[in-house]
Order: structure tokens, then sequence, then C-alpha cells
């Protein structure tokens, strides 16, 4: 291997890089901090970055769904004992330096706080909002607001600004109105703007689907900004229907002038999207009903989009399958189910995927999100770390996978 000390950081490849200032093992030894894995893959269909959370990710043969489940260890064995215990501690990067701006991530720095700006104060977008000003005051320094409606913006100023605990000492995110040209000032923005919802009386079987030709439209003018403003933030979508629109915004940030797609937008990592919270909620409320909350609290996971293809299961320890197929038909009816009362299903949504979600990854706790896996945006669960998004690796059972691998590629055939 060889290592180098390159931006006041310590990187090695298996590859002999022109990066000058060549140095030992035993000095890259010595680095306390994060390290950096630097490799060359083809753009769009692996990441730009992620956590590199196991021995085997070093001769990473193809980005897919394998990254989800457990593999022998053989690769990990041959490692430095040092470099293992750096894994071990999650103090190891994968860089994929065939993206043009890959040098940018040697230069990401922890935040104590971020700043959050939400575009689309809908139905969503303002639960949302009241979710991080009521949870977020540890992590959260400022939440700011935009939409092309000032009156919405106006009430949630007041709204959110009159959230309070009556702790004196609890702290409470400051709510602030910008403006369009502020949007991507911060470290996540947050996409909640929706057109076209199809009304209570609606005949559309997948509401979230038909909601794709106007948000993607609405969307591509945000992601096209996020590449002209140079935006290294997380660019968070919470509008239907998620997976689609994440791929859609990469695609328009990587698009030029004439219409070549370069990678000189956001990249792969940076976009996240915040579906499947709710509908793992969902799958755990039927549960209860059924006298598996406490299992499903732990065992249970959910894979796939916030819609159809959603994939449920009901226990990775003692998989059922019958039971998950009937949790994931209750969790994907419980949209029409809340619908058939009169009224639209957005408070569920916009906490369990939105607010909670989004404060969980900003700790870096495990919790559900669409994230970037070989060209697909694909919802599981993970965490954000210092080094990286890791994925949940377990063993997962033969017929579960076979559900997860129709989604994922039901998916990649939809783009």
């Amino acid at each position: 291997m060889f290592f180098y000390r390159y931006l006041n950081k310590v990187v090695f490849s298996h590859e002999n890089y022109v990066l000058g200032n060549e140095i030992s093992e035993e000095e890259a030894m010595k680095e306390k901090d994060i390290i950096y894995y630097l490799t060359k893959r083809e753009t769009g269909k692996y990441n730009r970055t992620f956590c590199l959370s196991h021995g085997s990710l070093f001769n990473l043969p193809e980005e897919n769904l394998d990254l989800l489940n457990i593999v022998n260890v053989e690769n990990e064995r041959k490692i430095p004992q040092w470099l293992v215990e750096k894994i071990n501690r999650r103090q190891l990067q994968w860089v994929n330096t065939n993206y043009p701006d890959w040098e940018s991530i040697l230069d990401m720095k922890p935040k104590n706080k971020w700043r959050i700006n939400i575009a689309g104060l809908g139905d969503v977008g303002g639960i949302l909002l009241s979710g991080l000003r009521l949870m977020g005051g540890d992590i959260v320094e400022s939440i700011g607001i935009f939409d092309i409606d000032t009156n919405k913006v106006n009430r949630w100023l007041m709204e959110a600004g009159q959230i309070m605990s009556p702790d004196e000492d609890a702290q409470h995110p400051e709510v602030v109105a910008i403006s369009k040209d502020e949007l991507f000032d911060c470290d996540m923005f947050v996409f909640t703007v929706s057109i076209g919802v199809p009304s209570l009386t609606s005949s559309h079987s997948d509401v979230r689907m038909a909601q794709y030709g106007g948000n993607s439209k609405i969307i591509s003018e945000y992601a096209r900004e996020a590449r002209n403003r140079n935006f290294k933030g997380i660019f968070a979508v919470v509008s239907d229907p998620v997976d689609l629109l994440c791929k859609k915004a990469l695609i328009e940030s990587n698009t030029n002038g004439h219409g070549v797609i370069d990678y000189k937008g956001l990249g792969p990592d940076q976009v996240r999207g915040y579906g499947l919270g709710v509908m793992r909620a969902r799958a755990a409320y039927h549960a209860t009903k059924m006298g598996l909350g406490k299992t499903f609290a732990r065992l249970g996971r959910a894979y796939g989009p916030h819609g159809k293809g959603l994939v449920i299961a009901d226990n990775i320890e003692n998989y059922d399958d019958k039971t998950s197929v009937m949790l994931t038909e209750m969790a994907l009816k419980s949209n029409m189910d809340v619908r058939s009362t009169g009224f639209k299903p957005y408070i569920a949504p916009a906490l369990s995927s939105g607010a909670l979600s989004i404060l969980a990854t900003i700790n870096g706790q495990w919790h559900y999100s669409a994230v970037f896996l070989g060209g697909v945006y694909f919802g599981c669960r993970n965490r954000l770390n210092p080094s990286g998004t890791e994925l949940e690796r377990i063993n997962i059972p033969s017929d579960l996978m076979a559900r997860i691998k129709e989604s994922y590629n039901s998916l990649g055939g939809m783009e």
C-alpha cells in the first residue's frame, strides 16, 4: 500500500497516486483522526464516499445489495491490525477519486450544531418544522424557512417561534425567514415542496407516484441551484416519491449547460431521501396490534421505497415470510386508511420520516433513509458517521433477500 500526507490528511491506496509527500506506514499509524482510502471506480455506479466499516470493502467487486448482507471476513484478516482497529472505531473513509471534487471530502469538518433550511411550508413542511423546533435544540442552530407564499412564511415564523418548553433552560433552534438566494447557505437543505397531491376523492392507488411529474420539475430547479452554489451539505428529500426524486436531484445537479453529466454537482452521498421512517412506524403500529410490538421494535426492519416496493421484515433473527408480507401490506394500506377518515396523512410522515429521522441523521444514530447504492437510491437502516454513511449489515435470510432484490430492481427500472 502507498501512504501520503495530502491536504494535511493521511490518505492511502493500493494504487500509486501522484500526490507528493509520500510517508511511511509507521507514520500513518500515528494518525489519531480519520484516514482516507483512495480508489478509482465508475461514477454513477459507485458512491463518492462512505464509511469503510468492514475489511471486505477494500476490494469492493460491485456496489449492490450485497453491502447490506454480512459476508465472510477473509479479506479483513489480510489487513494490518492497526487498520482493523481504525475500522472498528469507524475512522476509515472510502473515497472514489473519479469524482471531480473528491478532495472536498478531506476538508469536511464535524459540526456542533447544524443550520437547516426548509423549502416548502405545506402540510408536511410545517409539521416537520414544528418537530425540529421542538426537539432540535441541542443539535440544530437555526431553521431557515422559505415558501413562494409569503403568508405561509409569516404564519410559521409566528407558530414555530411560539413552540417553547416550560423549562427555562430548554433550547430551541431559532426560526428565520430566508430568501430563495439563501436556501443553500446551510448544512442541510430540506425539500418538502409538493404539488399535485391527489384529493381525498382521487382514485389513484399510489398517491405518491401521482406526484412525481410536478415534484420532479421543481426539484430539478433546486438541484441545479445547489450545483451553482457549490453546495457541500446534505440535500434532503422528503417529498414524494422520495427515492425517484433523489435520483432526479442527483442527475440534474450533475448535468452541465450542454446536457452532459459531468458529476460536478452534488455527490451521490450528499442526497438522502426521508420516506421510509414512517413505513417502518406504520408496520410497528400494526405489529403492536398483533402482539408483536416489542419484538418488531428491536428486530423488525424496513427496506425499499416509501410506497409500492416496500419490504417489511417481521424479525431478522427469526424471519417469517407470511407475517412480513402481511405487515408490508398493512403498512402500505395505512396511507389510504387515514385518507378514508377524511384527512390527508401527513402528520406521521412529517415526524417519523422527516423531523425524527433528520435529527437521528445529524446525531449519527441508526435510522431509515434512502441512500445511494449502486446507482439507485434505496431505503435501508443506516447512520451518518464523521467518516461517511454506514449501512447496517446483517445476516439477511434468503427469502427476505429475494424480496429486497425485487424491490431494488424495480426502482432501477423506474428511472
